[in-house]
């Protein structure tokens, strides 16, 4: 047994004593059971239920090598006025947290495969979508539609009136929801993992943006709570990335 191993089987140890203690359980009491990760409305709240979009397949052999893209890739930041495609969009997100695998793992590494990030994408010019917040859900390869609405300009405002922001069709939004880490990693995943798995996803999208001839630029100077509130964030996704992607002039 490692020393890392040992740590944690003492820790454990010790929080579920301090439980039983508190609790006034006995020793053979049933554990109880681990609590799914993601959002889950009470008992007393009724289902939301929002309107789904499934996505285009991807591509899987496209022409553009890695090298190729990894050497061409810069950052872009000035946009034409033109309509993404769903394919591309597509593509997009499914290189930053498409499904591979018939387990559910995904293109970018996630520490214990606990996956924290929730992509979001404020559509403004993509065809066949109205212009809202959508939310990425891999499994599906699809969108749903959380909010209805021009978001451009105030996601802009909220992000020291970045142009690029104001310029793209579309924009990528990371999040991260901690608690999927915390149970396991406590404030390792906090302060390390969640953002070198922010990291890996968006490198995944600047290449794959590359290889389809768009442009992108990562930014990460924006108002957190702002942008929360402009977009009804639920309170335990926390901005961290956002990514405007269009095409290049």
């Amino acid at each position: 047994m490692t020393r890392y191993q040992r740590f944690r089987f003492a820790h454990l140890g010790a929080l579920w004593m301090l439980g039983l203690l508190l609790t006034g359980c006995s020793a053979d009491t049933a554990p109880i059971e681990e609590q799914p990760t993601t959002n889950t409305a009470t008992s007393s709240e009724p289902a939301v239920s929002y309107e789904t979009f499934p996505l285009p397949q991807p591509i899987l052999d496209g022409e553009t090598s890695v090298a190729e893209a990894l050497f061409e890739r810069r950052s872009q930041r000035d946009f034409q006025d033109t309509e993404l495609t769903q394919e591309q969009l597509a593509q997009l997100l499914w290189a930053a947290a498409g499904v591979t695998t018939e387990d559910g793992r995904r293109t970018a590494p996630s520490a214990g495969a606990l996956y924290p990030l929730d992509l979001y994408v404020v559509v403004t010019q993509v065809t066949g979508l109205e212009p809202g917040l959508y939310l990425y859900q891999p499994e599906q390869h699809a969108l749903e539609k959380i909010l209805a609405g021009d978001f451009r300009t105030a996601l802009a405002e909220g992000s020291l009136d970045q142009q690029a922001i104001q310029r793209a069709p579309a924009t990528l939004l990371y999040t991260v929801v901690y608690e999927r880490l915390i149970e396991r990693y406590g404030d390792r995943g906090i302060e390390r993992y969640a953002y070198i798995e922010v990291g890996h996803s968006a490198q995944n999208v600047l290449l794959q943006a590359q290889a389809l001839g768009l442009g992108a630029v990562p930014i990460g100077a924006f108002t957190d709570h702002e942008l929360k509130e402009l977009l009804q964030l639920p309170t335990e996704n926390e901005p961290r990335y956002l990514i405007p992607v269009g095409v290049i002039e």
